[in-house]
């Protein structure tokens, strides 16, 4: 099985174990032994379907302000763990290849494997509600065309990102391609660097 298919393997999983409750105040219950990728995999996706459903509630127009302030801050702090975890996952491909001998002609990739791979992750999101949406028995025919359309072009692009992702791995540890990790510096949560919080000192 390849690198890709097992992990939006493991995003169905995380998906569909959320789902059971449907709620953004589930307690996750990992299946997988702690530290390792699968963990982290399904953690990440974990992370990303919660704040999926933070995103949907923050749009109803008659939410509370309060309510509303209350959800952009835990959006805040999902987006801070989701790039945490990106890193983390990146960390765990610098070590695995960290002796790969690199070839002279070898280029960098314009964003690192777990970049990738949270593309793939929100992918999985969109695949999984499209198929939901399009199960809807109120839609009219005209909407289920569009829903279909929609979901072929995601299923499509799961296939492309799928792909690149294992060529990335391949040429990784072929040494054709080498990666480095930036951090995402977030400066908006760094109280020395967001001067409306630095300002308050």
């Amino acid at each position: 099985m390849s690198f890709s298919t097992n992990a939006f393997s493991i995003f169905e999983k995380s998906i569909r174990d959320y789902h059971l409750k449907d709620s953004v105040d589930a307690t996750v219950s990992n299946p997988y032994p702690f530290q390792s990728l699968e963990y982290y995999l399904y953690l990440k996706n974990w992370i990303d379907t919660v704040q999926w459903h933070l995103e949907d509630i923050i749009r109803d127009p008659d939410i509370n302000p309060d309510k509303a302030l209350e959800i952009k801050r835990r959006i805040d702090k999902s987006n801070q763990d989701r790039t945490d975890l990106v890193e983390l996952i990146d960390s765990y491909f610098l070590d695995k290849y960290k002796n790969v001998k690199i070839q002279p002609l070898a280029s960098i990739n314009t964003e690192s494997p777990a970049w990738a791979i949270d593309r793939l992750s929100i992918l999985a999101l969109k695949i999984y509600h499209m198929q939901q949406e399009s199960m809807r028995k109120e839609i009219n025919s005209s909407h289920y065309e569009s829903v279909i359309n929609k979901l072929n072009v995601l299923l499509e692009q799961k296939n492309d990102l799928s792909s690149a992702i294992d060529r990335l791995l391949t040429d990784i540890e072929a040494g054709n391609k080498y990666m480095k990790v930036y951090k995402q510096m977030k400066m908006y949560n760094d109280p020395s660097l967001n001067p409306v919080l630095y300002g308050k000192k």
